[in-house]
């Protein structure tokens, strides 16, 4: 087994520079045939708002980049980047002109490989990485990396069977165990924040920005807290629409965002933009329409939605985003992480049992051609000397030297047999030395 992941998440990345290694479903393809051409045939990314993980794979020894190599890819990759802002200089204070070296950019990193790396996506498809331990939007993430790998050919068999595992593993871990009860995600830990800032939802209209997967999951947790109106606003009326009639929502088109910023006591934003949608300078010229009536701000998109500096201005009392949940998670999830213990010896259970079961699957076909060339050596030495012997030997001779022959290939044999089995279990790379020390390479991948 060759598979490494290097990545980063919210616990070893601040926000700003998570924002900018984020990918767009749009941007993927490119990115994954750049490392399949430049790392390795097999590549899954996974990007999400909490996440920036590259897994590459192959099924030949050949060692893959380190944390280090991928590190100086990346900081090469954000210096060539567009010179237009992600988001523009003075509202998120993030420029694409402000660059990071490679050295700076691989302290965020980390990197797991073979058993660890397997184990790594098992516990991440299972929520067990998560921001908010156990929730299950991370699962269909997982699922969506993989599949969209898949469409643009940077899939093989390593990683094809890895991320069909993973899950396997999330649905027996949600299942078996009690560490996904209660179906909290980050959209719903944001608004459990939001419901100890007000004491009632009944007068308050609530505005969704973004009407994508994470936008639907807030506003389902949203609708148990009966607020007076809902507006949907998205770019794309027509899903605005479906998102809207589905959950008794009203349509506000984008171009009347300003009009929906006037109307909005609280905005839930989770738009998959890839600049800042509300800057302070636009929020401060609807300030004087809202008659002084204050206002909360949960920003769930990464890149961030909202300026940072709007928290700054009077009359907004709350703004979070996505980093700012660490604060509360833990009060919230208390319940759930009693479980983690149970899930964990689950996970692990099933990283040696993956381990195992491709250890058997590789190591069948490797066996064979090893036998088969020790046999063919054996029978060529064996036929040379008995020709030299030829008349001068009884039937019970030849059955004797042959006998000693077949012998002493099997004890020959046994010692690399059984440390090839013991270290590819280790996820070693014994296989391809012994494939090599006996000619029996073939051109990898």
């Amino acid at each position: 087994m060759n598979v490494t992941v290097i990545g980063a998440n919210h616990r070893t990345m601040p926000m700003g520079l998570r924002e900018r290694l984020a990918v767009g479903r749009e941007q993927m393809p490119t990115m994954l045939t750049e490392l399949q051409a430049r790392f390795a045939p097999e590549v899954v990314v996974l990007s999400t708002c909490n996440r920036f993980e590259v897994y590459l794979a192959r099924l030949s020894g050949e060692l893959l980049p380190s944390a280090a190599v991928l590190a100086e890819w990346l900081a090469a990759r954000l210096t060539t980047a567009s010179t237009q802002s992600l988001h523009p200089s003075g509202s998120a204070g993030l420029p694409v002109s402000a660059g990071i070296t490679a050295v700076e950019l691989q302290r965020y990193l980390y990197q797991y490989q073979q058993r660890e790396a397997v184990r790594h996506l098992f516990r991440v498809a299972c929520g067990l990485d998560s921001l908010v331990v156990g929730e299950d939007q991370i699962a269909n993430q997982v699922k969506s990396a993989y599949e969209q790998a898949q469409q643009v050919g940077t899939v093989g068999p390593l990683l094809h069977a890895l991320f069909q595992q993973a899950r396997v593993v999330s649905k027996r871990v949600r299942r078996e165990t009690g560490v996904a009860q209660g179906k909290m995600s980050v959209a719903s830990l944001g608004l459990d924040y939001l419901r100890q800032v007000f004491a009632s939802f009944r007068d308050k209209t609530v505005l969704l920005l973004g009407a994508g997967k994470i936008g639907e999951l807030t506003l389902k947790h949203l609708l148990a807290l009966r607020p007076k109106r809902v507006l949907v606003c998205n770019r794309s009326r027509h899903k605005a629409e479906i998102l809207a009639q589905a959950y008794q929502g009203e349509v506000w088109p984008w171009d009347r965002l300003d009009d929906a910023l006037v109307e909005a006591d609280i905005i839930l934003s989770a738009t998959g933009s890839q600049e800042v949608v509300v800057t302070r300078q636009r929020l401060e010229k609807v300030l004087p329409n809202r008659l002084g009536r204050r206002m909360a701000i949960l920003d769930l998109a990464v890149p961030r939605d909202f300026d940072p500096a709007i928290a700054e201005l009077e009359e907004v009392d709350l703004l979070l985003n996505v980093d700012d949940l660490h604060r509360i998670r833990d009060e919230v999830l208390r319940e759930r992480l009693k479980h983690v213990p149970a899930a964990e010896a689950l996970v692990q259970s099933e990283t040696d049992s993956f381990i195992a079961d491709w250890a058997r699957r590789s190591l069948g076909p490797a066996i064979a051609r090893l036998c088969q060339e020790w046999e063919r050596i054996r029978l060529e030495v064996q036929q040379q000397c008995l020709s030299r012997l030829n008349g001068k030997l009884s039937p019970e001779d030849l059955a004797i030297i042959e006998g000693a022959f077949r012998l002493l290939q099997n004890k020959y044999l046994h010692v690399p047999l059984t440390a090839l089995r013991e270290e590819v279990q280790r996820g070693g790379r014994l296989l391809e030395a012994l494939l090599r020390l006996f000619g029996l390479h073939t051109s990898s991948d």
